[in-house]
């Protein structure tokens, strides 16, 4: 499939490809063992014939349930026969997708709903720059299987939790975290989820992790204590980064729950010093504003927990260039994450994503 480009927010949403906010406690996203089941021939299971098909986590905080309130919609939203019959196309395509099933929706609800599948459909494309009406059917694929039902899942969670407070009190952003590999697409599924939290009304934020790197001085400081340790000259693995501005920043954007709040969020310029970065100039840190309700965190080892040093030393040993400073990381990490899952995440608030070569996803549990 090819990139998605994406069209500058409009106005009401400038703040929709960076911005960043936090819950009472940063979620690890809790994946669970897999299967792979057999996709269609137009769709590869594998990233490469040897390596297995890279997977998006979807979590948020463990939250009580609560009902969420009904949707209400049509299934022909004009009585023109031509749009009629392409709305139920669109229908059929939509019950098809991979995910609708996770995500807790059966043909009937998503007729209830197909007003709010069309509507963010048209946003999206408009986002992405594409004619909503000639989608390609790859385009419609990562529309309609992928970022809506991602945010529609995401909607429900957010509701959920907001359900737990009573009128009047200070609710604090729900955290939703992404973890996924490099290049699996996050970062523009986050865009994506961002805008749609957005023009539907609420105020959401996004945070990486790489903005939590260590500035340029304290990398290089980190590199000269530990001379020769690939893992450790570059920015990139677990230890380059300042874990406890981490902490106070998502702390303190958790507080961010009345209108006259405000907060600048970090940032870090990869450009700086030839391409190995720095932190941003705190005055081209991005603002955003309060009441916060969602905030969308993503990362590659969002979830890893630590391992003895004998564990890992196993396969650093393994790393020769740039890229394969982080697969190293994946072989040690994942087993472990995929097992045990992050502390305090629960299978009902978690959703987890099989996706192709292209960034198409193919399963979800």
């Amino acid at each position: 499939m090819a990139p998605l480009h994406a069209a500058p927010p409009p106005p009401s949403a400038s703040a929709a490809a960076a911005a960043v906010s936090s819950s009472s406690a940063p979620p690890l996203f809790l994946p669970r063992p897999y299967h792979h089941r057999r996709a269609p021939s137009s769709c590869s299971l594998t990233v490469t014939a040897a390596a297995p098909s890279r997977k998006a986590f979807l979590a948020c905080p463990d939250h009580s349930p609560a009902a969420a309130p009904p949707r209400a919609g049509r299934v022909a939203p004009s009585s023109s026969p031509a749009l009629v019959s392409s709305v139920q196309d669109l229908y059929d395509f939509i019950c098809s997708g991979p995910l609708v099933d996770r995500i807790g929706y059966t043909k009937e609800k998503i007729a209830e709903s197909i007003d709010r599948w069309l509507r963010s459909g048209v946003q999206v494309a408009r986002l992405f720059r594409l004619n909503e009406l000639q989608l390609s059917e790859a385009e419609k694929a990562r529309i309609y299987h992928f970022y809506i039902p991602v945010f529609l899942w995401c909607e429900d969670q957010v509701i959920e939790h907001r359900a737990k407070y009573n009128e009047g009190d200070d609710i604090p952003p729900l955290v939703i975290g992404v973890s996924a590999p490099q290049g699996s697409g996050k970062t523009t599924l986050v865009f994506a989820l961002d805008y749609l939290f957005r023009v539907a009304g609420r105020n959401s934020a996004t945070l990486s992790i790489d903005d939590f790197y260590l500035t340029a001085k304290e990398q290089n400081e980190l590199r000269d204590r530990n001379p020769g340790n690939s893992i450790l000259e570059f920015r990139g693995n677990a230890g380059s980064h300042d874990l406890q501005f981490s902490v106070e920043t998502l702390e303190s954007l958790i507080k961010l729950t009345k209108e006259d709040m405000k907060m600048k969020l970090p940032r870090y310029d990869k450009s700086a010093f030839g391409g190995r970065g720095d932190r941003a100039d705190p005055s081209l840190w991005p603002e955003v504003e309060g009441p916060l309700e969602v905030v969308l965190f993503e990362g590659w080892m969002l979830g890893f927990k630590p391992l003895p040093n004998e564990v890992v030393k196993a396969v650093d040993t393994q790393v020769m260039d740039f890229v394969s400073r982080y697969l190293p990381a994946y072989h040690a990490y994942l087993p472990t994450l995929y097992k045990e899952g992050p502390n305090g995440s629960k299978p009902d608030h978690l959703l987890v994503i099989d996706i192709d070569e292209e960034r198409s996803p193919i399963w979800g549990s």
